[in-house]
Order: structure tokens, then sequence, then C-alpha cells
């Protein structure tokens, strides 16, 4: 198991230089700094403040060879400020990012952990209760349902429970954000409803299919003719050994609630992660932009070890060689 972790460690550490090669390659040589400075200070910006601006921030170092100092270049920089997590300053405003990133991860967690764990108490059991009705009315209706859940966009969604449940009804406020322990409950009241609805049909389904594939297993018809009962089969048996798919999407996500939920967060004022990535796009904030992308691929590598690693403990029989 040891030497299988160490190869994917390999292959994630290869992947991330691959991503942060790509930045580079997106953020330094198709765009250029005159463009980035231009949209930090304005297109009416004096030539001499977009000119301090740039050596400022760094970008008017050689891209990739420094004849008099080789380890000068926005190359190197780039590589070492990603891998150190020094992310420097913001390209719009200057804060540090760092700053910026510990501030947002508090309102993020906030919002993607209730829903994550909300998701997963209603989505499983409703699965187990559809796929125990198999081939059904019950089946077909919560097929249909689910598939009604699917079609619709998250946008949709959004809008209609702003209105609905924020405008008519008044239950919760339409947006904003509100740390206070007594009041914030009130303000991700409403995003968290949403989310949950807009990803439920999804999860049933795939729940679902995992589970009603599970129930024609040989082990299955071997604990019928052994007598046992089918709410029994489906608790003690298909739940566990449907555990291994379902866990791939479980466990893969765990290290995205970090990252936040950029519709959400945007729609309903809530100043996560989620949020700053979209505040960086419509600024073209390079700086923050880069490093929200190094963040998410460095979670994403996280998640498939941490997938890996989760077989073994939902199934002894599972060996990672």
């Amino acid at each position: 198991m040891l030497a299988y972790l160490l190869r994917r460690l390999a292959a994630g550490v290869v992947t991330i230089l691959g991503v942060l090669l790509f930045l580079f390659v997106l953020f330094f040589l198709v765009a250029k700094p005159e463009d980035v400075a231009r949209k930090a200070l304005g297109e009416r910006a004096p030539k001499a403040a977009v000119e301090q601006w740039i050596v400022n921030h760094g970008y008017d170092r050689p891209r990739f060879w420094n004849p008099d100092h080789p380890a000068d270049t926005m190359l190197v920089d780039h590589f070492r400020r990603m891998l150190t997590f020094d992310f420097g300053a913001s390209d719009a405003d200057d804060v540090p990012i760092s700053k910026r990133l510990r501030e947002g991860i508090g309102p993020s967690l906030s919002l993607t952990l209730p829903l994550f764990v909300l998701g997963l108490l209603l989505g499983i059991p409703l699965a187990l209760l559809v796929a125990f009705f198999r081939d059904t009315y019950i089946d077909r209706a919560g097929v249909v349902a689910c598939v009604l859940l699917m079609s619709v966009s998250t946008l949709l969604y959004i809008i209609g429970g702003q209105y609905l449940l924020g405008k008519i009804l008044r239950w919760f406020p339409i947006s904003g954000f509100d740390p206070v322990p007594g009041v914030i409950a009130r303000f991700l009241a409403l995003p968290v409803i949403v989310g949950v609805i807009a990803g439920l049909g999804d999860s049933i389904r795939f729940d679902r299919t995992v589970f009603v594939e599970e129930t024609g297993k040989d082990y299955v018809r071997t604990a019928r003719a052994k007598g046992a009962g089918e709410a029994r089969i489906m608790l003690r048996h298909v739940l566990r050994n449907g555990l291994i798919p379902i866990l791939t999407q479980i466990v893969i996500a765990i290290p995205f609630l970090f990252t936040g939920s950029i519709l959400l967060e945007s729609f309903f004022g809530i100043p996560g992660l989620g949020s700053i990535t979209v505040d960086a796009i419509n600024a073209n904030d390079f700086a923050t932009l880069r490093t929200m992308v190094f963040i998410g691929s460095l979670l994403f590598v996280v998640g498939q070890i941490l997938t890996d690693v989760s077989y073994t403990l939902a199934d002894p029989r599972v060996r990672l060689e």
C-alpha cells in the first residue's frame, strides 16, 4: 500500500507542476502585463503609472531566462510562490491574497458543510428507499422526480427560492451574510435549502442505480435463499457493498468544500472563496485567479488519494498495489 501511495503522490506532484506550467502560459504569455495593469488601474491610466504598476508587481522581469540572474525570472518566481504558498498580493487592489483566503474560508465552510451533510443524510436513505421498491410505481415516480430535479438549472432554483421564500413569504433574507452565531443560520438557511434541492436529484439517481445493481448480485440471492428479509438485505448487505462507488463521489467532494460554491455565494452575497473567485474573474485579477486554480488542482489531487484510501476502509477485500 505504501508503494502505491508513493506512486500516486509522485503522479500528483507531476500533475500539480503541469497545472502550474499551464497557468504560467495562460496568465503570463497569452496575457500581456500592460493589459493586466490597465485592467487594474483603468484604461485611461497614464503610461508612467502603468509602467510603475508592472514593476511593483514583478511583471517587468524576463519570462524564461535572465543571463545575469538565472533565478530572477517570472517562471521561477511563479513556481516558487505557488509551491511555497506565498501567493503575493491581488492585482486588482494589492490586498494580500492569503488574507483574503483566511477571510473567505469561514463563510465558505459555513455554507458547504451543511450542504454536504444534508445531501448525504437525504440522498442515500431516499435512494435506498427507491431501490427497495424497485420496479414499482414508487420507483418509477422517484426516477421521474429525479430527472425533473436534474433538468432544472441551478440558477432557476436560486431565483425561484429567492422570490418565493425570500420576497413573497419573507421567511429568509434574499442575500447577505452575518457571522454572528445567532444570526448566521438565518442567512444560510435559504442557500442551503436551494443547494440541497438542486443537487438531490443527481445524488438519488446515482445512488439508486448503484443499489439496484447490487440487488442482482449473487450474495443477495444467497441471502434471500437463507430467508433474510428484504429490508435486512438492503440495510446490511446492499448498502455496505454499494458504498465504494458512492465513496468515490463523497470523498473527492470533501476537499472542494474549502473552495466554496461559486453560484450560491455569488447570488446570495456570501463572502466566501467562491465569491472571491467570481470577483477576481470580473476584475481580471490574474494573481488571485491563478491562486484559486492552483488550490483547486491541489485539492483535487488530495481528493483522489483520499478516495483510494477510503476504498480499503469500506471494503477490506480491496488492496492498493
